[in-house]
């Protein structure tokens, strides 16, 4: 078995997600660091992934860094920096600047606005491509609202599709 099949098959232990946290701390920290970018970098252990945050006081240029596609990016190149340090696939969470939050209101709005549409006849709904950690979300509050919901498409494409759940 290989090591990405390992990470993906098998939890990591907390000590290997503080290992991840430490390890994509310290390439955020340079990171910042070039960029001469202010910010307090937080790291925790949930939900079977490292979670690393990064935030700083009102007024500071951290805020080029928050939007969407800027972080997707930056954590795509964490995960791979840590999976060069430590040999294993990364799953880690990245959040800038209360990123994270903003995107899971505004998933939660797309959901509410897609459940209107069933509501008002509509068989099913769909939202448009997004990553796997999105459409874990929206599967979440999908599931929180009584209804159902299931990912379809490959690659970029790949989608979630609401439907009622009677």
């Amino acid at each position: 078995m290989t090591d990405v099949q390992n990470a993906t098959t098998h939890s990591p232990t907390r000590e290997q997600l503080e290992q991840e946290g430490d390890v994509a701390a310290d390439y955020i920290e340079e990171f910042l660091d070039i960029c001469d970018i202010d910010g307090d970098i937080d790291i925790d252990a949930r939900n079977g992934r490292a979670y690393v945050s990064v935030n700083a006081e009102d007024g500071a240029n951290l805020r080029v860094l928050a939007k969407a596609d800027v972080v997707n990016a930056l954590q795509e190149l964490t995960r791979l920096a840590v999976q060069a340090k430590t040999g294993v696939f990364s799953r880690l969470i990245l959040d800038i600047g209360g990123s994270r939050d903003a995107r899971q209101a505004e998933l939660s709005s797309l959901v509410s606005r897609a459940i209107e549409r069933i509501e008002a006849g509509a068989a099913e709904a769909a939202l448009p491509p997004m990553s796997s950690y999105e459409r874990k979300l929206v599967h979440d509050v999908v599931a929180e609202r009584g209804y159902v919901s299931e990912s379809r498409g490959e690659g970029s494409d790949r989608h979630t599709v609401i439907t009622s759940a009677s």
